[in-house]
């Protein structure tokens, strides 16, 4: 029975890696009550989703394999029940369900847990006030088990029993079928072409991807990358807003600090994982950076 469970959790994380890798950085995983391996590896990949949704799609910056539809209404009719009685076209799609799958089915069955939660308040809410309207952030669960986060407008209709639920979700649409080129795209200041914006975004996906290690001096880099030590540190200041040395030590604190939250991983051993040859120097770096140490930390 656990292999089998361990089994489903390392298909939501290969799933949502494919996600990932066609570009989009929306969902999460919903985490588990287990504190090992498999969990931290969870808390590692919704990290990393947020980091790209948040740091890569900067103006200028274009995703050459995929594009993006902003603003893409969801939109569920409840009876007086909290049974799903109708919905828009687009709620199929943004959550992987066939077009009937969802008739029919209480409203909390497609919630997290930690969303169920929030949804019985406002449900004994709707029930009390007849003209209750809230806007708050839920999470839905797609087909394949991951985490679709919106924030949603809950109201009941006009002279009726109905509930209207109304959410706004970022989707990936169809696949671009032309390539995007240096000439038809509008770069970042210091970058002299599309190719220099491909070439600091490989030296950010190295960073993430070596959190574990030392940082490479910028000449190291250079080399690694075929480029040269101006280009990288100047390109990487104007694309992501901070020095290559100033990512990687706030993306090491703030990887270690998810992980001493959220898990019971030993310190020493998230100390190692951060790339600390001993806790006590992974401890003094922790404290400059938050302000305080990682035993201060109530954990999970």
């Amino acid at each position: 029975m656990k292999e089998e469970i361990d089994q489903q959790r390392i298909q939501r994380m290969y799933q949502m890696l494919l996600e990932m890798a066609g570009g989009n950085f929306t969902n999460r995983i919903q985490r588990s009550e287990k504190d090992d391996e498999l969990e931290a590896l969870v808390v590692l990949i919704n990290m990393v989703a947020e980091e790209m949704k948040e740091s890569v799609f900067h103006t200028g910056l274009i995703n050459p394999h995929y594009t993006y539809s902003n603003l893409v209404q969801t939109t569920f009719i409840l009876d007086d029940h909290f049974i799903v009685r109708s919905y828009n076209s687009t709620v199929p799609t943004v959550l992987g369900f066939m077009p009937n799958n969802l008739y029919g089915i209480p409203f909390r069955n497609l919630l997290t847990k930690e969303s169920v939660a929030v949804w019985n308040s406002i449900a004994a809410a709707l029930l009390d006030d007849t003209n209750y309207n809230s806007t708050t952030p839920l999470f839905y669960i797609s087909q394949d088990q991951l985490l679709v986060p919106c924030l949603c407008t809950i109201s009941r209709l006009m002279h009726s029993t109905n509930i209207l639920i109304s959410s706004v979700i970022t989707v990936i649409t169809e696949p671009i079928k032309t390539v995007v080129s240096a000439e038809n795209t509008t770069l970042p200041i210091g970058a002299t072409s599309y190719s220099d914006v491909q070439l600091i975004q490989q030296v950010y996906d190295y960073i993430l991807g070596n959190l574990n290690s030392p940082l490479p001096s910028t000449k190291e880099l250079s080399r690694i990358f075929g480029s040269n030590d101006y280009k990288l540190k100047s390109g990487f200041k104007h694309l992501f807003k901070t020095s290559i040395y100033q990512f990687y030590t706030n993306e090491r604190m703030k990887r270690a600090q998810l992980l001493i939250q959220q898990t019971r991983i030993p310190l020493k051993t998230v100390a190692h994982m951060g790339g600390f040859s001993t806790y006590p120097n992974f401890s003094k770096s922790f404290k400059k950076h938050f302000g305080y140490t990682p035993k201060d930390i109530v954990r999970v």
